[in-house]
């Protein structure tokens, strides 16, 4: 389960438009609004506007099988905007490549890294018409810095890091970032190696930020009614899979764990959630 980023509620849509539109509305060229989109439905979720009567049917659904939704997307949003202002901050880093960007929403990474860093140069890549209706406000900026967007699929790496070096210095250290993405690719070795291609076009000093929904007996019953309501499947792994991931990079403290305890900034962090990730360098 996860996202896009055109993907299921495990993956956190890191946006949220906040103009709304009617059921009645017609719709741009190419969104389909008679079938649930994660997108829609993670804005439903979060009390956002821009949904339609399918994806609150199905977030309703969702949210009565799987109640711990609420609470990993907020876990989702808190975990993405700490790493990155830990990458622009103690870590140096000046450049992201946000894989799988979703909507725009409030505290976008090249906000909260510019906010930290203001030459930070950021590059969201989506193939979601969704998004891309919406990629104007990706593409705000501080003086200092930069951001684009990149219309294309992640798998398609020989197009994304073409296109991504008009903003990127691919021979400086870059962040990828990989968060609630993976689950669409089915095969673990086909992920995998998607991640090695991108991890081998970027130098020594590196980083990669992934989070995934892990296997429980209650995400995969979850993940089967997503699916079985209309939306794009996604799936979850066990967390020795997800772990495996990190394999040949060195990882950032505390190391891999429930997103909602990664470095968190609040006295009690709460519950784990059961979306897992980590930070970690390339050496």
């Amino acid at each position: 389960m996860g996202t896009h980023r055109a993907g299921a509620p495990w993956a956190p849509e890191r946006g949220v438009p906040t103009s709304g539109v009617p059921d009645t509305e017609v719709p741009a060229d190419g969104i389909d609004t008679t079938t649930p989109h994660s997108a829609r439905v993670w804005n439903y979720w979060l009390g956002g506007k821009d949904n339609y009567e399918v994806d609150r049917r199905l977030g309703a659904t969702m949210e009565q099988l799987y109640p711990q939704i609420i609470d990993i997307a907020r876990a989702s949003r808190r975990f993405q905007a700490r790493a990155v202002r830990y990458l622009a901050g103690e870590a140096r880093v000046r450049q992201f490549l946000d894989l799988g960007t979703g909507l725009p929403t409030a505290h976008a990474t090249h906000e909260v890294a510019q906010a930290v860093a203001p030459a930070a140069r950021v590059v969201y890549v989506d193939h979601d018409p969704i998004v891309l209706a919406h990629a104007r406000a990706l593409l705000t900026s501080s003086p200092e810095g930069a951001t684009d967007y990149v219309h294309a699929d992640l798998r398609d790496t020989g197009t994304v890091l073409r296109e991504a070096a008009r903003t990127l210095d691919l021979r400086q250290p870059v962040a990828l970032m990989v968060l609630s993405t993976l689950g669409h690719v089915a095969d673990p070795v086909e992920a995998a190696a998607l991640l090695r291609r991108y991890l081998d076009a970027v130098p020594s000093g590196s980083f990669l930020m992934l989070c995934d929904t892990i296997e429980t007996e209650e995400t995969l019953a979850a993940s089967d009614e997503y699916a079985d309501g209309g939306a794009m499947p996604y799936i979850s792994r066990p967390k020795e899979i997800v772990r495996s991931f990190a394999d040949g990079l060195d990882l950032v403290a505390p190391g891999f764990g429930s997103i909602s305890l990664w470095r968190s900034e609040e006295p009690a962090a709460g519950e784990p959630v059961d979306q897992w990730g980590f930070v970690a360098m390339k050496p």
